[in-house]
Protein backbone atom coordinates (compact mmCIF):
# COMPACT_ATOMS: atom_id res chain seq x y z
CA UNK A 1 0.00 0.00 0.00
CA UNK A 2 2.95 2.28 0.65
CA UNK A 3 4.44 1.40 -2.11
CA UNK A 4 1.57 1.91 -4.39
CA UNK A 5 1.26 5.54 -2.74
CA UNK A 6 4.96 6.71 -3.61
CA UNK A 7 4.42 5.37 -7.03
CA UNK A 8 1.44 7.58 -7.38
CA UNK A 9 4.00 10.75 -6.24
CA UNK A 10 6.51 10.04 -8.23
CA UNK A 11 4.14 10.00 -11.49
CA UNK A 12 2.52 13.16 -10.36
CA UNK A 13 5.91 14.65 -10.16
CA UNK A 14 7.14 13.55 -13.84
CA UNK A 15 3.68 14.61 -15.05
CA UNK A 16 4.13 18.09 -13.72
CA UNK A 17 8.00 17.79 -14.97
CA UNK A 18 6.87 17.18 -18.22
CA UNK A 19 4.42 19.75 -18.15
CA UNK A 20 6.96 22.46 -17.28
CA UNK A 21 9.32 21.24 -20.07
CA UNK A 22 5.92 21.47 -22.89
CA UNK A 23 5.62 25.07 -21.50
CA UNK A 24 9.01 25.55 -21.79
CA UNK A 25 9.13 24.12 -25.41
CA UNK A 26 6.04 26.06 -26.58
CA UNK A 27 7.58 29.31 -24.92
CA UNK A 28 10.92 29.09 -26.76
CA UNK A 29 10.06 30.19 -30.21
CA UNK A 30 8.93 33.00 -28.74
CA UNK A 31 11.63 33.66 -27.09
CA UNK A 32 13.70 32.79 -30.01
CA UNK A 33 11.82 35.53 -32.00
CA UNK A 34 12.51 37.89 -29.92
CA UNK A 35 16.49 37.18 -29.13
CA UNK A 36 16.47 37.37 -33.30
CA UNK A 37 14.56 40.87 -33.39
CA UNK A 38 16.72 42.36 -30.85
CA UNK A 39 19.86 41.25 -32.64
CA UNK A 40 18.45 42.60 -35.89
CA UNK A 41 17.73 45.74 -34.23
CA UNK A 42 21.32 45.76 -32.74
CA UNK A 43 22.91 45.27 -35.84
CA UNK A 44 21.03 48.00 -36.94
CA UNK A 45 22.02 50.48 -35.03
CA UNK A 46 25.30 49.18 -35.28
CA UNK A 47 25.52 49.99 -39.13
CA UNK A 48 23.61 53.02 -38.66
CA UNK A 49 26.51 54.51 -36.10
CA UNK A 50 29.04 52.89 -38.90
CA UNK A 51 27.31 54.89 -42.11
CA UNK A 52 26.72 58.64 -40.08
CA UNK A 53 30.31 59.15 -39.99
CA UNK A 54 31.28 58.41 -43.00
CA UNK A 55 28.31 60.14 -44.46
CA UNK A 56 29.64 63.50 -41.67
CA UNK A 57 32.89 63.04 -43.46
CA UNK A 58 31.78 62.84 -47.23
CA UNK A 59 29.92 65.88 -46.23
CA UNK A 60 33.07 67.40 -45.09
CA UNK A 61 34.98 66.93 -47.85
CA UNK A 62 32.02 67.59 -50.38
CA UNK A 63 32.11 70.94 -48.10
CA UNK A 64 35.70 71.58 -48.73
CA UNK A 65 36.12 70.86 -52.37
CA UNK A 66 32.78 73.18 -53.03
CA UNK A 67 34.85 76.56 -52.03
CA UNK A 68 37.32 75.41 -54.52
CA UNK A 69 35.34 74.27 -57.84
CA UNK A 70 34.00 77.41 -56.74
CA UNK A 71 36.99 79.56 -57.01
CA UNK A 72 38.06 77.62 -60.18
CA UNK A 73 34.72 78.89 -61.97
CA UNK A 74 35.62 82.47 -60.20
CA UNK A 75 38.88 82.53 -61.91
CA UNK A 76 37.84 81.14 -65.26
CA UNK A 77 34.52 83.93 -65.20
CA UNK A 78 37.25 86.50 -64.28
CA UNK A 79 39.92 85.68 -66.79
CA UNK A 80 36.73 85.44 -69.34
CA UNK A 81 35.70 89.06 -68.45
CA UNK A 82 39.43 89.92 -68.71
CA UNK A 83 39.78 88.73 -71.92
CA UNK A 84 36.49 90.11 -73.21
CA UNK A 85 37.75 93.84 -71.67
CA UNK A 86 41.44 93.04 -73.46
CA UNK A 87 39.39 92.33 -76.94
CA UNK A 88 37.47 95.41 -76.46
CA UNK A 89 40.37 97.66 -75.86
CA UNK A 90 42.07 95.88 -78.48
CA UNK A 91 39.71 96.43 -81.21
CA UNK A 92 39.42 99.97 -79.74
CA UNK A 93 42.81 101.08 -80.74
CA UNK A 94 42.79 99.04 -83.50
CA UNK A 95 40.16 101.42 -84.88
CA UNK A 96 41.64 104.56 -83.37
CA UNK A 97 45.24 103.65 -85.56
CA UNK A 98 42.74 102.76 -88.57
CA UNK A 99 40.99 106.55 -88.04
CA UNK A 100 44.65 107.67 -87.76
CA UNK A 101 46.15 106.35 -90.58
CA UNK A 102 43.34 107.51 -92.84
CA UNK A 103 43.03 110.81 -91.36
CA UNK A 104 47.42 110.96 -91.94
CA UNK A 105 46.84 109.63 -95.60
CA UNK A 106 43.87 112.16 -96.45
CA UNK A 107 46.78 115.00 -95.23
CA UNK A 108 48.98 113.37 -96.84
CA UNK A 109 46.94 113.35 -100.30
CA UNK A 110 45.78 116.90 -99.73
CA UNK A 111 49.58 118.03 -99.20
CA UNK A 112 50.69 116.14 -102.14
CA UNK A 113 47.91 117.71 -104.20
CA UNK A 114 48.92 121.23 -102.29
CA UNK A 115 52.27 120.65 -103.53
CA UNK A 116 51.47 119.52 -106.81
CA UNK A 117 49.48 122.74 -107.65
CA UNK A 118 52.25 125.14 -106.58
CA UNK A 119 54.85 124.52 -109.21
CA UNK A 120 58.64 124.06 -107.74
CA UNK A 121 59.80 126.66 -110.38
CA UNK A 122 57.44 129.55 -107.63
CA UNK A 123 54.94 130.16 -110.22
CA UNK A 124 51.22 131.40 -108.97
CA UNK A 125 48.19 132.98 -110.24
CA UNK A 126 47.34 136.16 -109.51
CA UNK A 127 44.05 138.67 -110.45
CA UNK A 128 44.72 141.67 -112.67
CA UNK A 129 41.88 144.37 -112.71
CA UNK A 130 40.48 145.75 -116.14
CA UNK A 131 37.21 147.06 -118.00
CA UNK A 132 34.02 144.88 -117.41
CA UNK A 133 32.77 143.89 -120.56
CA UNK A 134 36.62 143.96 -122.02
CA UNK A 135 37.82 140.79 -120.14
CA UNK A 136 37.86 138.87 -123.46
CA UNK A 137 40.12 141.86 -125.46
CA UNK A 138 42.44 142.55 -122.56
CA UNK A 139 43.14 138.84 -122.68
CA UNK A 140 43.98 139.09 -126.37
CA UNK A 141 46.04 142.20 -126.06
CA UNK A 142 47.83 140.21 -123.12
CA UNK A 143 48.70 136.97 -124.92
CA UNK A 144 50.05 139.08 -128.02
CA UNK A 145 51.93 140.60 -125.46
CA UNK A 146 53.74 137.43 -124.16
CA UNK A 147 54.59 136.15 -127.76
CA UNK A 148 55.49 139.24 -128.98
CA UNK A 149 58.14 140.43 -126.28
CA UNK A 150 59.01 136.32 -125.41
CA UNK A 151 57.98 135.93 -122.19
CA UNK A 152 56.21 132.60 -122.26
CA UNK A 153 59.08 131.11 -120.06
CA UNK A 154 57.63 133.49 -117.19
CA UNK A 155 54.15 134.18 -118.24
CA UNK A 156 52.19 131.07 -118.53
CA UNK A 157 48.40 131.15 -118.93
CA UNK A 158 45.69 133.55 -119.11
CA UNK A 159 42.03 133.27 -117.97
CA UNK A 160 38.63 134.36 -118.07
CA UNK A 161 36.58 132.46 -115.31
CA UNK A 162 33.47 131.87 -117.22
CA UNK A 163 30.46 129.32 -116.61
CA UNK A 164 27.57 128.09 -118.42
CA UNK A 165 23.87 128.85 -117.86
CA UNK A 166 20.70 128.36 -119.37
CA UNK A 167 18.71 131.66 -119.88
CA UNK A 168 14.74 131.87 -121.23
CA UNK A 169 14.31 134.79 -123.58
CA UNK A 170 11.36 135.51 -125.97
CA UNK A 171 10.09 131.68 -124.78
CA UNK A 172 13.40 130.23 -125.71
CA UNK A 173 16.06 128.80 -123.96
CA UNK A 174 19.54 129.25 -124.83
CA UNK A 175 22.90 128.34 -122.98
CA UNK A 176 25.03 131.43 -122.67
CA UNK A 177 28.74 132.13 -121.33
CA UNK A 178 28.88 134.04 -118.29
CA UNK A 179 31.53 135.86 -116.54
CA UNK A 180 32.32 134.61 -112.96
CA UNK A 181 34.01 137.79 -111.92
CA UNK A 182 33.33 140.79 -114.03
CA UNK A 183 36.33 143.16 -114.41
CA UNK A 184 38.92 140.56 -113.51
CA UNK A 185 41.56 138.19 -115.53
CA UNK A 186 43.61 135.29 -113.46
CA UNK A 187 46.90 135.52 -115.07
CA UNK A 188 49.80 132.66 -113.75
CA UNK A 189 53.43 133.74 -113.87
CA UNK A 190 56.87 134.16 -112.20
CA UNK A 191 56.54 137.43 -110.43
CA UNK A 192 59.68 139.90 -111.37
CA UNK A 193 59.82 143.14 -112.66
CA UNK A 194 60.14 142.31 -116.24
CA UNK A 195 56.75 140.15 -116.33
CA UNK A 196 55.39 142.90 -114.14
CA UNK A 197 56.02 145.03 -116.76
CA UNK A 198 54.44 142.84 -119.13
CA UNK A 199 51.45 142.41 -117.76
CA UNK A 200 50.65 145.85 -116.11
CA UNK A 201 50.98 148.12 -119.24
CA UNK A 202 48.69 145.75 -121.50
CA UNK A 203 45.82 147.91 -122.85
CA UNK A 204 43.09 147.52 -121.00
CA UNK A 205 44.68 146.69 -117.39
CA UNK A 206 44.22 148.69 -114.85
CA UNK A 207 46.53 146.89 -112.56
CA UNK A 208 46.93 144.25 -110.09
CA UNK A 209 44.71 143.08 -107.03
CA UNK A 210 47.47 143.26 -103.66
CA UNK A 211 47.83 144.97 -100.73
CA UNK A 212 49.78 148.47 -101.92
CA UNK A 213 51.74 147.96 -104.65
CA UNK A 214 52.22 144.31 -104.11
CA UNK A 215 50.31 141.84 -106.03
CA UNK A 216 48.93 138.87 -103.70
CA UNK A 217 48.54 135.56 -105.47
CA UNK A 218 45.54 133.14 -105.13
CA UNK A 219 46.11 130.11 -102.20
CA UNK A 220 45.77 127.28 -104.02
CA UNK A 221 42.54 126.18 -102.96
CA UNK A 222 41.29 129.08 -104.17
CA UNK A 223 42.19 128.74 -107.69
CA UNK A 224 40.82 124.79 -107.57
CA UNK A 225 37.67 126.18 -106.91
CA UNK A 226 37.50 128.35 -109.38
CA UNK A 227 38.67 125.92 -112.38
CA UNK A 228 35.59 123.57 -110.62
CA UNK A 229 33.52 126.21 -110.97
CA UNK A 230 34.34 126.25 -114.54
CA UNK A 231 34.54 122.63 -115.30
CA UNK A 232 30.71 121.85 -114.09
CA UNK A 233 29.08 119.88 -116.34
CA UNK A 234 25.58 121.04 -115.88
CA UNK A 235 24.96 124.90 -116.46
CA UNK A 236 23.54 126.70 -114.04
CA UNK A 237 19.76 128.85 -114.91
CA UNK A 238 19.73 132.18 -114.78
CA UNK A 239 17.12 133.83 -112.49
CA UNK A 240 15.90 137.36 -114.47
CA UNK A 241 13.28 138.02 -111.98
CA UNK A 242 13.06 138.48 -108.28
CA UNK A 243 10.25 138.21 -105.20
CA UNK A 244 7.48 140.51 -106.00
CA UNK A 245 7.68 140.79 -109.90
CA UNK A 246 5.28 139.87 -112.40
CA UNK A 247 6.23 136.74 -114.70
CA UNK A 248 4.82 134.79 -117.54
CA UNK A 249 4.59 131.14 -117.35
CA UNK A 250 5.62 130.10 -120.64
CA UNK A 251 5.36 125.60 -120.08
CA UNK A 252 3.23 123.71 -118.13
CA UNK A 253 -0.52 123.63 -117.45
CA UNK A 254 -0.29 127.14 -116.47
CA UNK A 255 0.73 128.02 -119.81
CA UNK A 256 0.46 131.81 -120.78
CA UNK A 257 -0.83 132.94 -117.11
CA UNK A 258 0.24 136.14 -115.39
CA UNK A 259 1.44 135.68 -111.57
CA UNK A 260 3.46 137.42 -108.75
CA UNK A 261 7.23 136.05 -107.87
CA UNK A 262 5.97 134.69 -104.05
CA UNK A 263 9.18 132.59 -103.41
CA UNK A 264 12.57 131.66 -105.24
CA UNK A 265 14.12 128.60 -103.71
CA UNK A 266 17.86 128.84 -105.45
CA UNK A 267 19.15 125.54 -104.13
CA UNK A 268 16.16 123.69 -105.69
CA UNK A 269 15.71 126.14 -108.75
CA UNK A 270 12.33 126.29 -108.24
CA UNK A 271 9.86 129.26 -107.84
CA UNK A 272 6.22 129.60 -106.29
CA UNK A 273 4.16 131.84 -108.28
CA UNK A 274 0.54 133.21 -107.14
CA UNK A 275 -1.51 132.66 -109.85
CA UNK A 276 -5.09 134.26 -110.14
CA UNK A 277 -7.82 132.06 -110.35
CA UNK A 278 -11.64 133.73 -110.42
CA UNK A 279 -10.59 136.46 -108.23
CA UNK A 280 -8.42 134.60 -105.63
CA UNK A 281 -4.62 133.99 -105.69
CA UNK A 282 -3.34 130.40 -105.79
CA UNK A 283 0.18 129.44 -105.59
CA UNK A 284 1.42 127.19 -107.97
CA UNK A 285 5.76 126.02 -107.72
CA UNK A 286 7.31 126.03 -111.14
CA UNK A 287 10.80 125.34 -112.17
CA UNK A 288 12.84 128.29 -113.62
CA UNK A 289 12.75 127.26 -116.75
CA UNK A 290 9.16 127.67 -116.96
CA UNK A 291 8.36 131.42 -116.21
CA UNK A 292 9.65 134.19 -117.85
CA UNK A 293 10.04 137.86 -116.63
CA UNK A 294 7.33 140.25 -117.95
Amino acid sequence: MHEEIEVGSDLIEAQSKAEETVETLEAAPDLVEEQVSDAAETAKDLSAEVEEPQEIEALESVDEEAPEAGDAEAFEEDEIVEELELSDTAKVLVEAEEAAAEAAAEIEDESELIEAEIPADGRAWYVIHCYSGYEAKVRHNLEQRIETMQMQDQIFQVVVPTEDEIEVRDGKRRVVERRVFPGYILVQMLLNDDSWYVVRNTPGVTGFVGMGNEPTPLRPEEVQGIMKRMEAEAPKIKVTFRQGQKVRIIDGPFIEFIGVVDEIDMERAKVRVLVSFFGRETPVELDFLQVEKT
